[in-house]
C-alpha cells in the first residue's frame, strides 16, 4: 500500500485548497479487492468507496464544503482473504509518504480556506525589525518623573538587566535603560539600511513594567517611551522611508495595577477591583471578590480578562477603541499577545472591523505550534483559513532550523518540516508568515547556536551567561547560515534587535540586554545587511515557488523559481545551499557535483 500526500499522483491538487474545490486521491493496494477513503469533517465520519482507475490505482474525487476547516483522511483495504488494513499519516502527521497499519491510523490534513483569503502585499515581501523600545536607543536623558516609583535606572547603557524575582517566581522586570520612540526615530536611517521595513514593537502603552505586557492603560504611550506625537512621529518618519510599524497588542489580560483593575488605587476612578459598580468589574471573573480572580497562568498581576464581555470587545475593536486609534494614528497592524488564548470569534469579529475600515493592516498572532491544526485549551483551533489571522510567529521553523545547525535533526528532517509547512498552510498565509530566529521570550540565537549549554533554565537559574571566544565564533557561524536561510524562504524574515551585531544571552531578562551601540559586530551585521538586502532586490526570493532537496545528510538546498522557470533548461532561478557539518562535503545538484566547508550557507545559483 502506498500514498503520499506531496505527490500529484495521489493528490491533486497537492497542499490546501479553496473552499468548493475537487480534490482526486489515490491509493496503490496491488493485493486489495475494494478500498474505502475514511473523511472526517467537523467531527463527523463519512466512508467513501474508491474504484480502480485505468492506473490501477483506487481513486476517488471529493468536493471539499462551501465553508473553511480542517478535512481529514486516511485509506481502508480490504485483501482477499477479507482481512482489513489501513494507510494514514506518518507516526508524526507531518504528510508526504504515511504508513500501512492494522489499526486506525493518523489522518492526512486538508486545509481548505476562504477563497477570498488574502494578507498584504507588504507582508509577503518584508524583511522585520522586532524592538523592545526600553532597550533599543535613548534620545536625551531618562527624566526620572516619567518612570514608576519603584523603578530603577541604570546609570550605565552597558550594564546587564537585572532579574529581581518576586514572591510569584516571576521578574519584577522594574529596571530601565532610557530607550524611547525619538530613539528609535533617530535610528530609522540605519533600520532601512538593514533592508528593515517592518518594525514590529513590543507593548508601547502605560504599565509598570519595562516589558510592558502588563498594560495600564491602553490608550496612552508611556511617558517613558514618550507621547502620542512622537509615536505619530516615528510613523511618518518610518513612512518616508517605506517602513511600517506593527504594535503589539496584549488582549488576553491587563495588568492588576491599571486603570481597569486598579488594584493599588493608583488611579482616581474606581477599577474592578475596589468596586462592582466600576464599568470595568464584568470585565473580570472573580471567584471571591475582590482577592480571588482568574489571573494569566496565576500571576496575580495580570488579570485575565473576559473577551466575550460586550463592553470589553467595543472598547477593543469598536470604531474609536485601542485597535482604531493606533491604526489611525500610523500603525500599520497588530502583533497579538497570546492570540491562541483569546476566544476565536474575538479574532474574527478583530478581523472583520480591522480589515473593513484598514484593509491593508496586518494581524500577526503568538502561536507557538502548527498554527494550521493548534489544539488550545482542549479545541482545535485553525489560524489560517481566512478568518483570523494573516499569519503567526514561526516558531517551528526556528526550532526545525536550530535543531538541524544543532545536529540533532538531519536535512531530510528539515526538508520533511519545511514540506510540512507548505502542504498544511495556504500560500497568502505561508507567505505572510513572521520566520523568526530571536524574541525576547527565547535565549539569544547566537548563545542557542553556540551550543554551549541550557540557556533556558529555570528562571532562578539563569545569568549573564558570557561567551568563550570559540563559543561565539561557533554561534556568529551558524547564526549567518540560518539568517540567510530565512531570507531564502517564504515568508517575512524577521530580526530580534541586536541579533544583527552579536548580542548573546540566557533568556529573560538577559535576552532583553541593551543594543551595544559602538560595540557591534560590523562583521556579522554586514552578513545580515546583505542577506537582506539581496531579498530585497530578487522578487524570486519573496515571491518565487519553492523547491526542498537533502542532496546529503549534513546539506539543505532551497531552490527558487518563478513561472517563468524553464525546466528544460535546468536553470533555477535562485539555489541557497547550507551544509551544517564539520567536514567538508560533496554532493550532487543541477548535473554537477558541489563542494562545501562546513557550516557553510552559499548561492549555488546567484539570483539574477
Amino acid at each position: 500500500m502506498y500514498h503520499d500526500s506531496r505527490d500529484p499522483q495521489y493528490r491533486t491538487p497537492v497542499g490546501p485548497a479553496k473552499c468548493c474545490a475537487s480534490i482526486t486521491l489515490r491509493l496503490r493496494a496491488d493485493e486489495a479487492r475494494r478500498a474505502w477513503l475514511r473523511l472526517w469533517w467537523e467531527d463527523k465520519p463519512i466512508l467513501q468507496e474508491m474504484v480502480r482507475d485505468e492506473s490501477g490505482l483506487f481513486c476517488s474525487e471529493i468536493l471539499l464544503p462551501e465553508h473553511p476547516g480542517l478535512l481529514w483522511y486516511y485509506f481502508i483495504a480490504e485483501l482477499e482473504n477479507q482481512e482489513r488494513v489501513y494507510y494514514g499519516n506518518a507516526a508524526d502527521q507531518l504528510g508526504g509518504e504515511g504508513n500501512p497499519c492494522a489499526w486506525e491510523p493518523p489522518s492526512y490534513q486538508i486545509t481548505v480556506y476562504d477563497p477570498n483569503y488574502d494578507t498584504p502585499d507588504w507582508m509577503r515581501d518584508g524583511v522585520m525589525l522586532q524592538i523592545m523600545v526600553d532597550r533599543y536607543h535613548p534620545s536625551g536623558t531618562p527624566r526620572r518623573e516619567n518612570y514608576p516609583a519603584s523603578a530603577q535606572l541604570h546609570q550605565r547603557w552597558d550594564e546587564e538587566p537585572l532579574l529581581q524575582l518576586d514572591a510569584a517566581g516571576d521578574n519584577q522586570a522594574s529596571d530601565f535603560f532610557g530607550g524611547n520612540l525619538r530613539g528609535i526615530a533617530e535610528k530609522l536611517d540605519y533600520i532601512r539600511s538593514l533592508g528593515v521595513s517592518v518594525l514590529y514593537l513590543n507593548p508601547i502603552f502605560l504599565s509598570p513594567s519595562n516589558h510592558k505586557y502588563d498594560t495600564a492603560d491602553y490608550m496612552r504611550i508611556d511617558p517613558a517611551f514618550g507621547t502620542e506625537a512622537d509615536f505619530r512621529h516615528l510613523c511618518r518618519r518610518a513612512a518616508d522611508l517605506g517602513i511600517r510599524v506593527i504594535l503589539d497588542g496584549v488582549f488576553s489580560h491587563t495588568g492588576a495595577d491599571s486603570v481597569y483593575f486598579n488594584r493599588f488605587g493608583r488611579y482616581p476612578e474606581p477599577g474592578a477591583y475596589q468596586s462592582k459598580e466600576s464599568c470595568y468589574y464584568p470585565w473580570y471573573h472573580f471567584d471571591r471578590w475582590p482577592e480571588a480572580y482568574d489571573a494569566w497562568w496565576g500571576f496575580p498581576m495580570l488579570p485575565n480578562v473576559n473577551e466575550d464581555e460586550p463592553s470589553y470587545r467595543e472598547f477593543i475593536l469598536g470604531d474609536g477603541g485601542v485597535m482604531d486609534k493606533w491604526l489611525c494614528a500610523g500603525a500599520s497592524g497588530w502583533r497579538l499577545d497570546v492570540a491562541d488564548e483569546l476566544p476565536m470569534d474575538f479574532l474574527r469579529l478583530m478581523r472583520f472591523r480591522e480589515k473593513r475600515k484598514y484593509p491593508d493592516a496586518a494581524l500577526i498572532g503568538e502561536v507557538w505550534e502548527d498554527p494550521s491544526n493548534k489544539v488550545a485549551y482542549g479545541k482545535l483551533r485553525s489560524y489560517c483559513l481566512g478568518d483570523t489571522l494573516d499569519s503567526t510567529m514561526n516558531y517551528p521553523l526556528r526550532q526545525a532550523i536550530f535543531d538541524f545547525l544543532l545536529g540533532k535533526s538531519d536535512a531530510n528532517a528539515l526538508k520533511r518540516s519545511l514540506d510540512s509547512m507548505t502542504e498544511k498552510l495556504p500560500l497568502p498565509f505561508l507567505y505572510a508568515q513572521m520566520n523568526l530566529l530571536g524574541s525576547h521570550d527565547r535565549a539569544r540565537a547566537v548563545s542557542v547556536l553556540a551550543d554551549c549549554g541550557n540557556m533556558e533554565p529555570e528562571r532562578r537559574y539563569r545569568y549573564p551567561r558570557a561567551l568563550s571566544p570559540e563559543e561565539y565564533l561557533r554561534g556568529r557561524k551558524r547564526f549567518i547560515a540560518a539568517w540567510k536561510l530565512v531570507c531564502a524562504l517564504p515568508g517575512m524574515p524577521c530580526l530580534y534587535y541586536g541579533d544583527e551585531a552579536g548580542m548573546t544571552g540566557m533568556t529573560d531578562p538577559f535576552c532583553r540586554g541593551p543594543y551595544p551601540w559602538g560595540r557591534e559586530d560590523a562583521y556579522l551585521t554586514e552578513q545580515v545587511r546583505e542577506a537582506a538586502l539581496l531579498r530585497n532586490r530578487q522578487s524570486v526570493l519573496r515571491r518565487g515557488k519553492m523547491r526542498l532537496y537533502a542532496p546529503h545528510p549534513d546539506v539543505i538546498l532551497v531552490e527558487r523559481f518563478d513561472d517563468a522557470f524553464d525546466p528544460a533548461a535546468r536553470e533555477p532561478r535562485a539555489v541557497l545551499a547550507v551544509h551544517r557539518g564539520d567536514e567538508d562535503v560533496e554532493f550532487y545538484f543541477n548535473e554537477r557535483n558541489c563542494r562545501m566547508s562546513s557550516v557553510t550557507a552559499m548561492w549555488l545559483v546567484k539570483p539574477e
